[in-house]
This record gives C-alpha cells, structure tokens and sequence, in this order.
C-alpha cells in the first residue's frame, strides 16, 4: 500500500468528557476523484428524472428523521456538546428544510412571456446544474447540511458533502437514512477529511458549484479558490451580532432571549448575540436581571437534565475563546461574570458565560468573532448612537432588536446593515432567506433562495404558436 492509499484515522471526542466517540477515516484526493466521479455519473441519470419523482425519496427520508430524531439529537449531543433541548430543536429545523425542499415540483417552475417581441414568445426554465459540493461547519451539523443537499438534489443534480470533520457522526447517520429513504446510490455522497479534502472539492472539475458556511477566513478561501475553478459558489461567513434594547422593552422576555441568544449552544453559533447595546435608560434594570439570570446558569454535560450550556467542540476552541477574555481583560474592560471561574470536573472543555462591561468599540473582543459564551456591553444614550456602533463592523449577518413602539422597530430595522433583523427575538423561518452583508459572506440559504443557487435559468425564445 502507498503512502496515498494508506487510510489515516482520525478521533472523535465528547466534549463534555474527553472521551474518544469514535474514529473516522480521512479521504485523500483519490478517494474525493472517485466520489465526484461516482456522483457524475448518477447526475447523468438523475437529471432525467421527473421532479415530482425526485422528491419522494425526501418525503420517505423525512418521515426517517422524524422516526429517529430522538437518536439523531442524542448523537449530536455527545460530539458538539451542546443541550439535547437544543439537539432537539436542531433536528427539528433540519425536518422542515427537507419540507420546504419537498415543494420543489411548485418551486423551480419558470415563467412565460407572449410577444415578448412581434411575433415572438419567451419562457424561462430552470435546470440542474451538476455536481454539487457542500462544505459544513461543527455547530450545527444537523441542520447546515440540510440547508444543500435536499435542495440540490430536489432540483435534479447530485451532492457531496464534506462535513466538519469535529462532528462527523451526525451527518453519517442522516446520510444513512437518506440512502434507506431508496435515494438511488450516487445521488448523495459523503467524505470525510480536512484541508485536502476541501481542496479535492474547490479544484475538481466535475465539481459545479460549492456551498460553505464557517468562519470568514475560511469563506474567503473557499469563495477565491472556487470561483477561480469557474464554479457558482455561495460561501457564508462569521458575524459580530447586536442586540439593540430599547428602554421600553419587556426586560424579562429580553433576558432570556440574551441568555438564548449569547449563550446558548455555548455562543458557537453565527447568529448569537454577541454585544449588547443597551439604549438610554434601558441600561439599569436590563443589566440587573441580565446578571442575575446568567449567575444562576447551570454549566454542564449537555445530556443531563437541566444544563442550560454545555461544553465548548475542543480543548483548542476553548482556549481560544479563553484567549479571548484574557485579552479583554488586559484591554481593560470589566469581567461581571467571568467564565474562566467555570472548572470542569471530569475533564471536558468547559467555560461559563462571560460578561464585559466598560467595553469600547476599539477592543478586539468588539471587533473580533469570539464564537463563544463571551458577551461585550456598549451602552448608548441614542438610538442613532446605538445604528451606528452596530454597523460600524465588518459583518453583517444579523442583529436583534427590542422594544414596545413598532414604528421605531421597524425604522431601526431597516437602518440596521444585516442580512436578518429579529424583532423582540423573533425565530428564524425556513422560508427566510438567511445570508449576510459584507463579510458576513455571499449568498443566501433558506427557502427560494436555498434552491436558486442549484439551479440554471434559461431562456427559449422562438415563432409564437
């Protein structure tokens, strides 16, 4: 055996503990050339099956989610740490993507025009596209892969997906309901590895379009290397998040949709909250409650009843985002709740919530993603003040609003440079598109915009009837 045939194993730990879960195989460019190679040939089949037709392996493979939820959270509760509530309600957001992509005979209709010119008629049809590659994060492995593959597949092209190799046992086991939703074999395709692997991706050419969610670094590299190889890309990246208070909020339910939003899934989320801008008065009595409901936090293994965070993916990450407070702290701004205190007894990866006050727009733990259970407090006496902070990033991919008065939700809303705005904590809906401005990343997921992205819109214009 070669040194490029040999088979490197790599582990999978629980973060709550340590402890080895499994290991997995890496794949070398070889293995990802057959991959791609195996999913063309699968396209050129695929691609001719009618769409009703293409969906009812969706429709079983929901039906297998639902079955298996339970067993799917459990799983993805023992890799990435977070809460099994969580867990639960991660699955429960992957079922409806492959709802909505289950409408695909309706979505990817065209249009028609009679006598777009004298005599002439135009109509406009959707086709697949290819191959597919789909490049997911740790934080949500659940879900993310769901927002790509149901879609592309539904619109007629097949997939591969390469999964955070920190969470790889999720997207297993949801690929293999898939394959026994009866998905004939080379629609959908999974590897496993790292660097290598995404680069097999990026630069083979039977690879027709590429979709990434992740940090901006990395988006970035993705979006550039692809791109270059002449692919369509959509590649999302890394948020600073604001939460905008205003003093006639309902304090207790914005609270909790702090602690929701900051802290939960351990911060390692591109959507949390990650700087509180309390407007005018708002400040007081929004910090009081604000400290005393994250003290009461309880911090643990994310399987045990009652834990509200669990631990943070790796022993690396966590260092990282104690990096983080350590560097604000030298910066001078002031720990109210300080998760370095936070000590694990079993060995796993844990911090608990922090909370900086005296924070300015120049620290880096202002500027910089932290993507973890770390929240910075910028207060304001304006709302134009508080606009202005907010937008005063790099990212732009969501930003939260609170507040009695609707005309002033909506105007800050719209003012407000992100691609989602959340009024009083208002959820995300699988029909939303989601995607950021700046670099927050290029492209959109979530319901039309989901599938638009697998798809080639062609016009046929000739002699009316």
């Amino acid at each position: 055996m070669t040194a490029s045939q040999r088979i490197s194993f790599h582990p999978v730990t629980n973060p709550a503990t340590g402890a080895v879960l499994a290991e997995i195989p890496y794949g070398n460019t070889a293995d990802i050339d057959r991959a791609v190679r195996h999913a063309h040939q699968a396209f050129l089949t695929w691609r001719e099956v009618p769409v009703v037709d293409r969906v009812q392996p969706l429709y079983r493979f929901k039906t297998l989610l639902e079955k298996h939820a339970h067993e799917i959270a459990s799983i993805l509760t023992s890799e990435n740490g977070k809460t099994v509530d969580d867990a639960r309600a991660e699955v429960r957001r992957a079922i409806q993507m492959v709802e909505v992509a289950c409408g695909m005979p309706t979505l990817m209709m065209g249009d028609s025009l009679n006598d777009v010119a004298k005599g002439i008629d135009c109509k406009t049809i959707r086709q697949p596209i290819g191959v597919c590659a789909g490049i997911t994060p740790f934080n949500f492995p659940a879900m993310v892969p769901l927002w790509m593959y149901p879609f592309a597949i539904a619109c007629g092209n097949t997939f591969v997906l390469k999964p955070s190799e920190k969470v790889p046992l999720t997207p297993t086991r949801m690929v293999e309901l898939l394959h026994d939703a009866g998905l004939p074999h080379g629609v959908m395709n999974l590897v496993h590895g790292d660097k290598e692997t995404v680069d097999a991706l990026l630069h083979h050419p039977l690879v027709k379009a590429v979709s990434f969610v992740g940090s901006t670094p990395v988006a970035k590299y993705i979006y550039t290397t692809a791109a270059a190889e002449g692919k369509r890309v959509q590649a999302l990246g890394g948020a600073k998040n604001h939460l905008v208070v205003m003093p006639d909020a309902d304090m207790p339910k914005t609270v909790e949709a702090i602690i929701g939003s900051a802290f939960g899934a351990a911060g390692e989320r591109c959507l949390a909250g990650s700087i509180l801008v309390p407007v005018g008065k708002a400040a007081g009595p929004l910090l009081n409650l604000l400290l005393e409901r994250t003290r009461a936090m309880a911090v643990g293994d994310g399987a045990r009843d009652g834990v509200e965070m669990g631990p943070l993916v790796t022993s690396d990450h966590c260092r990282k985002v104690a990096g983080y407070i350590e560097k604000g702290v030298a910066e001078g701004a002031t720990p109210l709740c300080d998760g370095r205190d936070y000590r694990s007894a079993n060995g796993g990866y844990f911090l608990g919530p922090t909370i900086f006050d005296n924070v300015t727009p120049e620290m880096t733990i202002a500027r910089e993603e932290i993507f973890g259970p770390v929240l910075s407090i910028l207060g304001y006496d304006a709302v134009d003040e508080a606009i202005e902070i907010a937008n005063d990033t790099e990212y732009g991919l969501s930003a939260y609003v609170s507040g009695a008065d609707p005309a002033r939700l909506i105007e800050t809303a719209s003012r407000l440079r992100a691609g989602q705005v959340h009024l009083n904590n208002a959820p995300m809906d699988p029909m939303a598109p989601f995607g950021g401005y700046k670099m927050s990343g290029n492209g959109r997921e979530w319901g039309d915009y989901a599938f638009a992205e697998f798809l080639e819109t062609k016009a046929i214009l000739g002699v009316a009837s």
